[in-house]
């Protein structure tokens, strides 16, 4: 039995309330637990902030997790395992009818400084934005809190990932309202993380799965549904 836990504000990864796209990474876990039905993983209902998910990653209180970006403060934190799962593109969200989306980011820079840009609390996607040199306001607690506050014309965009963003769009209703920029700011990619105090045969394992799963082409059909 493994212990996990669900990100909160993230619609496209869990708990979406969707049927026909309940949750890629809670799907993804799913599949795992098919291919080797002696392996348990446990909370993924829990929604628990991003922060808060790297914090008991460190600490051992979790034993994995699934989909989470690269980033040099986590490898210290946790460990990757070395199968990819699905690509995110970094995108801007805009109201129908409003100007030219950037596209490029010289003029992402520009449109920063002209109208509030907002981004999700807590995302890795703040320190692209502050290498990029791009004005902008974590005050929205999730990607679908930003997409109220855009419509609500408290902000000229969201940036953020294509996958959440799509999926916060359609929850909310949003979707003729939002429209997602076809400029692809950056690409990552997105990999199940462990608690370094996980045993190696059980990482090995969990490897293994991952593996088959990717080679199967199950994880590429999930991610499709989502995109």
């Amino acid at each position: 039995m493994l212990r996990s836990a669900a990100q909160a504000g993230a619609p496209a990864k869990y708990a979406s309330g969707d049927p026909q796209r309940p949750g890629l990474c809670g799907e993804i876990a799913e599949a795992v637990m098919r291919t080797d039905p002696d392996l348990r993983i446990e909370g993924l209902t829990q929604q628990v902030p991003l922060r808060r998910l790297e914090l008991m990653l460190s600490n051992g209180d979790l034993d994995v997790f699934f989909c989470l970006l690269k980033s040099e403060h986590r490898h210290a934190l946790m460990r990757y395992l070395p199968v990819p799962l699905y690509r995110i593109s970094h995108v801007l969200a805009m109201r129908v009818g409003e100007e030219r989306a950037p596209g490029s980011w010289d003029e992402l820079r520009a449109f920063s400084r002209r109208q509030p840009l907002l981004l999700a609390q807590g995302t890795k996607l703040a320190a692209t934005l502050q290498e990029a040199d791009v004005s902008f306001i974590e005050s929205a607690r999730s990607d679908k809190e930003a997409l109220q506050m855009l419509v609500r014309g408290r902000a000229g965009g969201v940036y953020g990932q294509d996958f959440n963003l799509r999926q916060a769009a359609r929850g909310e209703g949003l979707a003729s309202r939002v429209r997602i920029g076809p400029h692809v700011f950056e690409e990552e990619t997105q990999y199940v993380v462990v608690s370094r105090q996980l045993p190696e045969a059980v990482v090995e394992r969990l490897t293994d799965r991952l593996r088959q799963l990717s080679a199967s082409g199950e994880i590429a059909r999930l991610a499709e549904r989502y995109r």
